[in-house]
């Protein structure tokens, strides 16, 4: 059994304002059995404890120390990177918040570099001063390239939106730090304290949670309650591990239920949807001596934590 859980979070265990059914149940069965598990966001507007606040509304029952944010991540990058520096930022309170945790200074002038994330509230006069900025030697660097934001009432252009413009005007790249960057992914997997083998994975989208689940190596599950449909699959070069119609059919596993293992696909196959009492599970046996398959024993469980030097968490 997998020792921990990377959790997307619209499309997984929401959609728009709606919970998903089982995933408040999934999510429960996770805390009852000190499974440890983050829930992942690209969204750099909210603090922790906003998203926090927001999940415990819906009925999950979330810490703070349960959210992990591409804005945190993006702070903590550029701290290791330039500590103590400057930005100039087009964002809201989330990623204001993580930098000036991490002891960065929010300028107009003459930044280490140009932060963008997620929000409402860039205008063209801030666009037309990231512009002068970045051509004057500034970094730009994106929380996430996103092209588009989901929504109650519909999709609004995202912080790739808006890098995309910026890129596009001064000929510089941006370096983005959000899913399906290696540098959330590992970051998020160092704050649960687990190793690559130990660490699954699940999301609605190919192109960021499952993608950035297989360049790591983690076990990797897609729900199919969001962005991505079955015969999407066929499109990609890469697949997930697993294929499940809703998190709900994961409760068995977490739960210690009877569950079946199966061998991976055969190219060219899709991995099959679990049913809800018996989820299939393509990881590995580890091999005895004499080449017959035997059970691994389970490690220790972890509590989530906080990465040594970390302010506050965050």
């Amino acid at each position: 059994m997998p020792s921990g859980f990377l959790i997307d979070m619209d499309g997984v265990i929401y959609r728009g304002r709606d919970v998903i059914p089982g995933a408040c149940e999934f999510v429960r069965a996770l805390v009852e059995r000190d499974v440890p598990f983050l829930f992942l966001t690209n969204n750099s507007q909210r603090t922790r404890l906003d998203v926090a606040t927001k999940l415990r509304r819906l009925g999950f029952p979330v810490e703070e120390r349960h959210i992990f944010t591409c804005a945190m991540a993006t702070a903590r990058f550029l701290s290791a990177q330039r500590p103590e520096g400057t930005a100039y930022v087009i964002g809201e309170g989330g990623l204001l918040q993580a930098l000036h945790l991490h002891r960065y200074a929010v300028v107009d002038a003459d930044p280490d570099y140009v932060v963008v994330g997620e929000g409402r509230t860039a205008t063209v006069e801030m666009l037309d001063t990231a512009v002068k900025l970045i051509l004057r030697g500034a970094k730009l660097i994106a929380t996430n390239l996103d092209p588009s934001c989901p929504t109650h009432d519909g999709a609004r252009a995202g912080c790739g939106a808006i890098v995309a413009m910026l890129e596009t005007a001064t000929g510089r790249r941006a370096f983005s730090v959000g899913k399906p960057s290696p540098v959330m992914l590992r970051a998020a997997r160092k704050e649960l304290g687990l190793s690559t083998g130990e660490t699954t994975i699940v999301g609605d989208t190919m192109e960021t949670d499952i993608l950035g689940g297989v360049q790591l190596g983690f076990r990797s599950i897609l729900v199919l309650t969001g962005n991505t449909r079955r015969e999407d699959l066929a499109r990609f070069a890469f697949r997930p591990d697993l294929v499940v119609d809703s998190i709900a059919d994961l409760i068995p596993e977490v739960a210690g239920d009877g569950w079946e293992r199966s061998a991976p696909p055969p190219p060219g196959e899709l991995a099959p949807s679990a049913p809800r009492k018996a989820v299939e599970r393509t990881r590995h046996r580890a091999t005895a001596s004499n080449g017959g398959p035997t059970k691994t024993a389970r490690p220790p469980r972890r509590s989530p934590g906080r990465l040594a030097g970390d302010p506050k968490g965050i």
